[in-house]
Parts: structure tokens; C-alpha cells; sequence
């Protein structure tokens, strides 16, 4: 895909791009989607801001921890945010009744989900969000934001753009963005029935669309096997990069189904100290989730990566977390026994594992140590602690 879109560079940059219902005529036909009932965006966010303007009108409800513009947009314009908080102590699992009584109690008029959730990657199965959506036909409007569903490997069909093409208010949103890795051609949509999508159309600008946005939606239907095919990697990469990551003492790691884990670092340890440290030692960048609503400086977003990828991740947080407590550790036995031994740096060890070879079709990594065909590093930590 790259290839592709550096020799058309010239053309994307001189020419315009084709309006945006041309566009939207072509990622239907490829998705298997009904213009009338799709709207597309320069990005979610254009999507969310006039959602916001158009068909909000006094109050909106939305869970927190989540997506800031869905709490910061409808506050910017006066409206009413209702935030129902997500508790820690639940692993900000959304309860769906309890969200429901929320709304009756406020008497909220539209009502908000991010499902998965940003930014702890919690999922709320399909059958459940239909049955929030008949609970609440009564309200103006119901939007499920699916910029992450993608990535859902829970159940075979997980969205419900479906559900949101048939009934009277409710709007599925969607990231090709976040979906491709390309967050920086802007590009989303939104499934709905054909009132409240032309509603959408009709204030869109005709040309919201960029070339690059254009052409990558024309080359979607090149690379649907290799798409598929890199979604199978993450998922697997994912049920991986958890379970590595439960393995470090002190850290507490969130179940996720996006392309991101959450943790929470021990007591005493700070999200923005550690993005820092990992960053300047490691060249590893992590999302600090300090100035998240529902969540603290001890909160910190890791994005999904290759099993290489990860060490580098793995030893920094090791060195940062586990390092200094067993440094203090050593010394106290050490002050007893009036000795001071060297402490050891963490530091990769590596055996192989084999597991079957195979492409890695759609995942483009940095430049790293290159490995053999068929085995995959572990990584032996100081401490015993296996990654």
C-alpha cells in the first residue's frame, strides 16, 4: 500500500480529490454497505463535532474513563455531560443495567458507549449492546463508537452497524484510521438510518476528504487477505504481550480487545515519569492516562506491538518497576551482612522457542535485530521473571 501511494504522490498533492459522496460510493461497495445510510468524515472527530451540533440537544450521558471529545465536545457547547464512572475496582467493566438506571436517574437525552473502550480496551458483547439499544428507543440518540472493533476477536461479529442502519436513533461510528494504522490521513464514517445520515451529509463540506484519504479507500478491496491476515497477528500479539506483561510483580494489566492495554503501575510509581524514562532509554512511546476523566497519572496506555517490539518495552518497565525494589531489597540483606555486591542491569538474555513459520504480511516494524525463521526470542529477566 505504501508503494502504492508513493507513486501516485504527485498526482494526490497537484490534483483534487473526488467529492465525498464518489467516496462514500466506493467504501460502500466494498464494505457491503448502503450509501444512503453512511456518512464519511475527515477523521471521527469531524463526525463527533456535528453529531454534537446537530443532534444533541440538552444532555448526554457517556461513561469515563473514554474517548475525551465525547466528554470535551459537548461540554464546549453548553450541553449537560453525564459521566457514569467506570470503577477500577470492576476492571471498568460497563454494567449495562446500572448505565441504563444512570440515565433514567439524569434524564439524559442521548446516551454514549465506546465499545471496545478507550482507554482500557473493554468490550461489551454484541447481544449485550443490542439489548441496551432496546432499552432505549425512547431517548433522542444512541451512539456506539466502534472506532476500535476491529481489532474484537471475542466473537465472530462483533459491531452493530448493522442494528444502527434500521432503527430511529441510533449512530455506529467507525475509524479506518485506527483500523489501518494511518492516523494520519483522517479518515471515519458513520452508519445510521438514511434520516440521520443525510442529515450528516448535508452539513459535511462537499470536498472534507483528502486525496490520501481518497486512494486509500480505493485500494481497500487490494488488500482485504493481507488486512484480515495482520488482524489475526494482533490479536495474537495481544494475548501475548498481556501475558508478558503479567508477569512483571507490581503491575496491574487491564483485559483489552483493541489494539492497546492498560495498566496501572504500583504505588508510588508516576505514568508520566515512566513515558520519560521509556522514551529517553528505550525509545519506547507510551500514553500516559493522567489527563483522562476516571483515571490517574498511575494509569498508562501501551499500545499493541510484535513480540521484538515489546522487549525493548519489557525491560524498561522492568528497570523502572522491579529493578529499584529489588535494589532496596539486596541492600537491606547486604547492610546485614556488611557487604555490597554489584547489582546486575537487566538486560536480554535470549533462548528460541519454535513455533511454525509463516509471512507477516501487513505489519511494517522499525529496524531491529533481525531473527532466525521460525523462532521467537524469550527474554530472561533478572529476578526469574520470564518474558
Amino acid at each position: 500500500m505504501f508503494e502504492g501511494l508513493q507513486r501516485n504522490l504527485v498526482d494526490l498533492l497537484k490534483y483534487y480529490p473526488s467529492d465525498a459522496e464518489t467516496v462514500t460510493r466506493e467504501l460502500c461497495a466494498t464494505l457491503g454497505l448502503n450509501p444512503a445510510t453512511v456518512a464519511m468524515g475527515n477523521g471521527s472527530t469531524e463526525l463527533i463535532t456535528w453529531i454534537d451540533h446537530l443532534l444533541v440537544r440538552e444532555s448526554l450521558a457517556v461513561p469515563v474513563p473514554t474517548f475525551g471529545r465525547w466528554t470535551d465536545q459537548p461540554l464546549e457547547t453548553g450541553k449537560r455531560v453525564d459521566m457514569y464512572p467506570l470503577l477500577e475496582t470492576q476492571g471498568f467493566r460497563l454494567d449495562v443495567e446500572s448505565y441504563i438506571r444512570f440515565i433514567r436517574d439524569r434524564g439524559s437525552k442521548v446516551a454514549v458507549i465506546c465499545n471496545p473502550n478507550n482507554p482500557d480496551g473493554g468490550y461489551l458483547a454484541r447481544h449485550e449492546v443490542i439489548r441496551m439499544l432496546d432499552r432505549l428507543t425512547d431517548l433522542d440518540l444512541v451512539v456506539v463508537d466502534e472506532s476500535f472493533i476491529e481489532f474484537v476477536d471475542a466473537e465472530p461479529y462483533a459491531s452493530v452497524a448493522d442494528q444502527a442502519a434500521i432503527r430511529p436513533n441510533v449512530i455506529v461510528l467507525k475509524s479506518l484510521g485506527k483500523n489501518f494504522g494511518l492516523h494520519g490521513i483522517r479518515f471515519g464514517y458513520m452508519v445510521a438510518n438514511p434520516a440521520i445520515a443525510g442529515k450528516i451529509r448535508k452539513a459535511l463540506p462537499k470536498w472534507n476528504l483528502n486525496s490520501f484519504a481518497e486512494i486509500v479507500v480505493f485500494m481497500l478491496k487490494e488488500y482485504t487477505q493481507e488486512y484480515q491476515h495482520s488482524l489475526r497477528l494482533l490479536a495474537h500479539d495481544r494475548e501475548t504481550m498481556i501475558r508478558q506483561l503479567r508477569s512483571l510483580t507490581g503491575l496491574t494489566v487491564y483485559p483489552s480487545q483493541g489494539n492497546f492495554i492498560l495498566v496501572k503501575l504500583p504505588p508510588g510509581k508516576d505514568g508520566v515519569e515512566l513515558c520519560d524514562y521509556l522514551l529517553r532509554e528505550h525509545g519506547v512511546y507510551a500514553r500516559e492516562c493522567g489527563n483522562k476523566l476516571g483515571t490517574t497519572s498511575q494509569f498508562v496506555r501501551l499500545v499493541v506491538r510484535p513480540h521484538a517490539d515489546v522487549q525493548r518495552l519489557l525491560i524498561g518497565l522492568y528497570n523502572y518497576i522491579c529493578a529499584p525494589a529489588m535494589a532496596s531489597a539486596r541492600s537491606s540483606a547486604v547492610s546485614s551482612a556488611g557487604s555490597t555486591p554489584a547489582l546486575p542491569q537487566a538486560r536480554a538474555e535470549v533462548v528460541t522457542s519454535t513455533r511454525p513459520p509463516g509471512p507477516r504480511h501487513g505489519r511494517r516494524r522499525p529496524d531491529l535485530q533481525p531473527v532466525r525463521t521460525g523462532e521467537v526470542p524469550i527474554y530472561h529477566l533478572p529476578g526469574g521473571h520470564v518474558a
